[in-house]
């Protein structure tokens, strides 16, 4: 079962909104921003209700994959111009970015960039235009997983170092050998 197939959702629900309101240190405001403009991206801050990892995109889905087949599944997730974007608990992207640095797998994982206090990132609009482009890179980003609750489950750093260690281990999927030519 993977990611891809089974729990894409693309809308944020009324109580995800909420949570990711509450980034922002003025709630209120936000929510009545994306009322006027649900169709905008918006610049939230990281540390309080999220820490975010950001990765490239095809390294993304296979920690994706890895997170649903091998372990406790995911909290939201977006794609934002080529790049992945895991939501994770606060202060996990810190830690994450110590683990990588001291093991000894660190040289295997693509560069994540670990967003966490202080830092603050562009999350896709709240709902999708009707006509927006849909190719990695184009238009405003989208929701793979877009926040449905109030407490959204957040993989903490350990969780995403083992994902991403799984990843890195699996071998690429090849393409079919193509036939000889016959003569």
């Amino acid at each position: 079962m993977d990611i891809w197939t089974y729990q894409s959702v693309e809308y944020v629900t009324v109580a995800g909104e909420a949570w990711l309101a509450s980034a922002s240190e003025y709630p209120r405001s936000m929510r009545a921003l994306w009322e006027s403009r649900p169709w905008a991206p918006s610049v939230l801050p990281c540390g309080r209700a999220f820490d975010v990892i950001s990765m490239p995109s095809l390294f993304g889905r296979r920690v994706l994959d890895e997170l649903w087949t091998s372990g406790p599944g995911c909290g939201p997730v977006a794609t934002y111009r080529g790049r992945m974007l895991l939501f994770v608990q606060p202060g996990a992207a810190a830690r994450l970015r110590r683990l990588l640095a001291w093991e000894e797998w660190a040289r295997d994982v693509p560069p994540l960039l670990c967003h966490g206090r202080g830092d603050a990132v562009t999350v896709p609009p709240v709902q999708r235009m009707v006509n927006s482009p849909d190719s990695p890179g184009l238009g405003s980003g989208r929701w793979i997983v877009a926040p449905d609750s109030r407490e959204p489950w957040l993989p903490g750093a350990s969780v995403v170092l083992w994902a991403c260690v799984r990843a890195t281990r699996e071998p690429l999927p090849q393409a079919a050998p193509e036939p000889l030519p016959a003569g």
